[in-house]
């Protein structure tokens, strides 16, 4: 009879870790939930660095992520959506920078907030916009001289 209790009380022990991560998980996580965001589309010359998933700050502050990235093919620029989380306004003369981490770190997105009393719509479009700057090209710039 105790290695029947002994194995109830492992399997309790093992249901309710499993329930205190789930519950934990969620906490991080939203749950699934939406938070009465919206989103807002930008349209940039190169993204690179950034992907589906990536955050979108202000002031350094993660408010919301990278939801779609697509080709316009008669414009050949990259046509990002992203959501901004419920709550946080944007003027609607605000400018959209792919900004890095550092000089090894990856890419994010921010968001430059102006001055406007007027603020975007769901589904607008930003369009002051500054692409990423490749790394790559300007030690190129540096090593000929500036020509390129």
């Amino acid at each position: 009879m105790s290695a029947v209790r002994t194995e109830a009380f492992v399997g309790a022990a093992v249901l309710a870790a499993a329930a205190s991560f789930l519950i934990y998980a969620s906490q991080f996580t939203d749950g699934g939930r939406s938070d009465a965001g919206y989103g807002l589309t930008a349209s940039f010359r190169s993204i690179e660095g950034v992907s589906v998933g990536t955050d979108v700050r202000l002031a350094g502050v993660k408010i919301g992520t990278v939801t779609d990235i697509q080709l316009d093919p008669l414009t050949f620029r990259a046509e990002t959506a992203f959501s901004v989380n419920g709550g946080i306004e944007l003027p609607d003369d605000s400018a959209v920078v792919i900004s890095s981490e550092g000089l090894l770190g990856g890419n994010f997105v921010e968001i430059l907030p102006g001055g406007s009393p007027f603020n975007f719509e769901p589904g607008a479009e930003i369009e002051d916009t500054q692409s990423s700057v490749s790394l790559v090209s300007l030690l190129l710039k540096f090593v000929s001289g500036g020509d390129e």
